[in-house]
């Protein structure tokens, strides 16, 4: 299965539009973003758990990150409630579920093999958040010299000077919206970039983005 699998494109999903496709797993759903591969998979995606429903046990060999939209995400490491960026690296296993129902952003099989972080970091928590460019705030969740992931807040009415990105961005619209000079982008909205691309943003209403730059 290839969606929106060839990284050189920009590519642009509307979450909300898309169905939520029942996995393997009861009470386990998903919206894919994109994906390259079957159930093993270069995957991002938006994970839905009902109430009560869990995952087989399983290994990430190229490692998994994921951030909590809604509810509360459980595994043998402990309960992430929203708000939540967790990064386990190749290697890793666990056996997900969620006793209220979650909702979460993932991303599978995308980091680099001698990548040995485990991450566990509270965005909502004030502190570790930064003063970036004007009218913008920032939270670094990973910072390594090919791979940055930050969550971005955006004041209302912010104007940002264009930014180059030789490595590509990614983004992944938490709240809010935002513009660049080829859309608008709301409230769950999936943007990537690819190498070599550069942006000027604004934002009428404020956002607050997850983003990584630096790994396509």
């Amino acid at each position: 299965m290839k969606i929106h699998a060839d990284l050189t494109e920009r590519a642009v999903v509307d979450s909300a539009s898309l169905d939520w496709v029942p996995s393997p797993m009861a009470g386990v759903e998903r919206r894919m973003l994109e994906r390259d591969g079957e159930e093993v998979a270069r995957a991002t995606s938006l994970v839905r758990y009902a109430p009560g429903s869990s995952f087989s046990a399983h290994k990430h060999d190229m490692g998994e990150e994921f951030l909590v939209l809604d509810g509360v995400f459980s595994d043998e490491s402990g309960d992430f409630p929203k708000g939540m960026y967790v990064r386990n690296p190749p290697g890793s296993s666990h056996i997900p579920s969620s006793e209220p129902g979650a909702v979460i952003f993932v991303k599978l099989r995308q980091m680099q093999p001698d990548d040995d972080a485990h991450i566990r970091v509270n965005t909502l928590d004030p502190a570790g958040w930064q003063v970036g460019r004007d009218g913008e705030n920032i939270l670094p969740l990973f910072i390594k010299p090919d791979e940055e992931v930050v969550m971005l807040d955006w004041e209302r009415g912010a104007r940002l000077e264009s930014q180059d990105f030789p490595g590509g961005a990614e983004y992944f619209v938490v709240e809010g919206s935002f513009e660049d000079q080829d859309g608008r982008y709301d409230q769950g909205t999936w943007l990537r970039l690819p190498a070599d691309s550069s942006q000027t943003i604004k934002t009428s209403q404020g956002a607050r983005v997850w983003r990584k730059t630096g790994h396509l």
